[in-house]
């Protein structure tokens, strides 16, 4: 007896054989199938969350250092033409076989990025190296029929101890940098109280009073 197969939003269906020139491709919906003599298989369209791991690269500079990404993808289910090139690399296969598939051309082009940026780059810039990561995969897997939804850095870690030596030197830069901000905001409130006062010279003997004459304007002028 011949019926309707029909399946969910997250699918589509495929009938192949007799009395079709091409292949029928109904994404979320149903089709009249004739047993025997025709097929009809299903292609998932859910989203697949994939972690991306690229172990000890060496980057532009020859640091090795470790990248996790995560990436969400899917086969475009609103466009005909990628859904058929999907039908064509993937039909048959398994979700896990699909997504593994997707994983190893992701990993390749972020380990092929990494290779082009220092460590900072990657390490202080992360919405550059993901935008790379990102357009560069998805013009690759599009043609498979796939669509990169999304593309983050999860994790970025070293064995050198490069990273921790960055961190360390921006802490000691921060640090300095409050020491003399407020030694100098210490000094220009002294100045400001010796010229309120009137006794700069005598807080200040080193330096020529006819200098103080000619900075004292200046000095006001900072301070107030």
């Amino acid at each position: 007896m011949p019926g309707f197969v029909t399946c969910g939003p997250n699918e589509a269906l495929v009938v192949s054989g007799c009395c079709l020139l091409n292949p029928t491709i109904v994404p979320g919906g149903r089709v009249f199938v004739w047993p025997l003599i025709q097929r009809a298989q299903k292609l998932t369209l859910n989203t697949m969350t994939l972690t991306i791991e690229s172990p000890k690269v060496y980057t532009q500079q020859g640091v090795p250092i470790s990248v996790t990404g995560i990436a969400q993808v899917k086969i475009q289910g609103q466009n005909m033409e990628m859904l058929r090139s999907a039908c064509e690399q993937f039909l048959g296969k398994t979700t896990k076989q699909i997504m593994n598939i997707a994983k190893e051309t992701l990993e390749g082009h972020q380990r092929a990025i990494m290779c082009t940026m220092s460590v900072e780059e990657i390490y202080k810039d992360r919405k550059k190296f993901s935008k790379q990561v990102f357009e560069v995969a998805s013009s690759d897997l599009i043609n498979m029929g796939i669509t990169v939804v999304s593309y983050t850095i999860k994790d970025i870690n070293d064995d050198q101890g490069y990273l921790k030596s960055l961190g360390m030197a921006r802490t000691a830069q921060v640090k300095r940098d409050a020491r003399i901000g407020e030694a100098e905001a210490r000094r220009d409130s002294q100045i400001k109280g010796c010229l309120c006062s009137g006794d700069f010279e005598l807080r200040y003997p080193e330096i020529p009073g006819i200098v103080v004459q000619k900075e004292v304007g200046i000095i006001m002028n900072y301070l107030f």
